[in-house]
């Protein structure tokens, strides 16, 4: 298996609200909220770390869960985010530009 990049895609307005990442699509102006661990697959997806290695460092430290599950699950996530064009999947590191997260403090 190979190694699986994400990253947050451009087109996307998000702001953290009480601990969730609040995403708008710039596709359709969806609204979506993420939960907790959502929330940190989003905030690692540099497009540079593997998705296994934010599963190991992140995920799994933060809700002690066995990585193998962890991992498919997360992979799950960032294909049905991908699907609404607000995660990019690749697997090779995908270089994107730091003003580019669309993230508001």
């Amino acid at each position: 298996m190979s190694a699986l990049y994400i990253a947050r895609s451009s087109r996307v307005a998000a702001r953290m609200l009480e601990g969730e990442m609040m995403i708008m699509s710039g596709r359709d102006s969806t609204l979506f909220t993420l939960n907790r661990t959502a929330t940190i697959l989003w905030q690692s997806a540099d497009g540079l770390t593997p998705l296994e290695e934010i599963v190991k460092q992140r995920i799994c430290v933060e809700f002690d869960v066995e990585t193998a599950q962890a991992l498919k699950d997360a992979e799950s996530l960032a294909r049905e985010l991908a699907v609404h064009e607000i995660m990019q999947i690749s697997e090779e590191p995908i270089p994107v530009a730091p003003s580019s997260s669309g993230v508001k403090p």
